[in-house]
């Protein structure tokens, strides 16, 4: 092929192609500059079953004529999203219920799912068809209780761009598709962005525990009372200082040796205590309690000598052989807790 005698290069023929794509990118920059999205980027369209396929299809293709077409842009249904293969941190656009005609209802599964894909400072922008006051409807939110949804799932810096009348394709939908029959429906455009961390993240915290100057914990000392507490090398050697030996502050009474008896604390019995203290420390616990092992147990009718035959059924005797009246018999542990 020529031109005016001249063969047509490759690059010649992909001119036109080459501004045809400039140009359909630039008109696709134009009407996607409200939504921010910007050529680079992933986006993720939501839609539902109130959505028109073709508006749908329409806004999708001006996305992908911004970004590029290479998996750039994926399309959810909003019942489909939370089984979706999507990693955290996958998009960083995210249009909900954005498709022209459609109202979109987003509960906090759906919201807290969009947080979750969303990349951190990623943005969102969602519509949805709220009522001025909330009724017994409440599959309808007002934009109050749409707000704290959106918070409440990790979005912040949420804010309302737009709210207006219901056209009547979106007024139609509404109809149809939530049941509503009222006339105070509003549809409201809301933005919000995800914090510049991810979910679980951790972070060290700077602290400084360094101390504050204040006043010192111990009192101050006067200079000269001090001085006359202290003795120095000059003062030993002072005549007119008057020193005193320790030892001679002693007497004799104070050198003698202490008596040993003198030095016991007072006995429980010589208290005149018949029960041995709590903390005994003179001997009379251990006293009474060998006092209590080796005592016998006393006869309540004195039959007990003379065999089974003659003892009460409660007797600790039982099942011994009869004994002399006084012998010592030494009962089992078991026989004493039997009886």
């Amino acid at each position: 092929m020529t031109r005016r005698g001249r063969a047509v290069t490759v690059s010649e023929r992909a001119e036109p192609r080459r501004a045809e794509q400039s140009l359909t990118q630039a008109v696709a920059a134009a009407e996607m500059g409200e939504y921010g999205v910007v050529p680079g980027q992933r986006v993720a369209v939501i839609w539902d079953s109130s959505s028109p396929a073709a508006a749908l299809k329409d806004l999708v293709d001006k996305i992908q004529a911004l970004v590029g077409a290479d998996n750039r842009v994926s399309v959810e249904n909003i019942n489909q999203l939370s089984q979706s293969a999507h990693k955290e941190s996958s998009f960083d656009v995210i249009l909900s219920g954005m498709v022209p005609g459609s109202s979109v209802q987003h509960t906090t599964e759906v919201l807290a799912e969009i947080a979750r894909i969303l990349k951190p400072g990623g943005r969102v922008l969602l519509k949805e068809p709220v009522v001025t006051e909330s009724g017994n409807n409440s599959r309808i939110k007002t934009v109050a209780k749409l707000f704290a949804a959106l918070t409440l799932s990790g979005i912040v810096e949420v804010k309302e761009l737009q709210k207006e009348p219901l056209t009547p394709e979106e007024a139609q939908s509404a109809q149809g598709h939530l049941g509503y029959q009222g006339n105070d429906l509003l549809i409201v455009r809301i933005e919000g962005r995800k914090p510049n961390f991810e979910v679980g993240s951790s972070s060290q915290l700077k602290l400084s525990f360094a101390k504050k100057p204040g006043p010192s914990g111990k009192p101050s000392v006067d200079p000269a009372t001090a001085k006359l507490w202290t003795l120095s090398a000059n003062d030993m050697n002072d005549e007119e200082m008057d020193l005193l030996d320790s030892d001679e502050l002693l007497d004799s009474e104070d050198l003698k040796k202490p008596d040993p008896a003198s030095l016991r604390a007072p006995s429980c019995k010589e208290m005149g205590k018949k029960k041995a203290c709590k903390n005994c420390t003179c001997g009379l616990a251990e006293e009474l309690e060998q006092e209590k092992k080796s005592s016998q147990p006393k006869s309540a009718c004195g039959n007990c000598y003379l065999g089974d035959a003659f003892r009460c059924a409660s007797c600790p005797y039982l099942g011994m052989p009869a004994f002399k009246p006084g012998e010592k018999i030494l009962l089992k542990e078991n026989h004493l807790h039997d009886a």
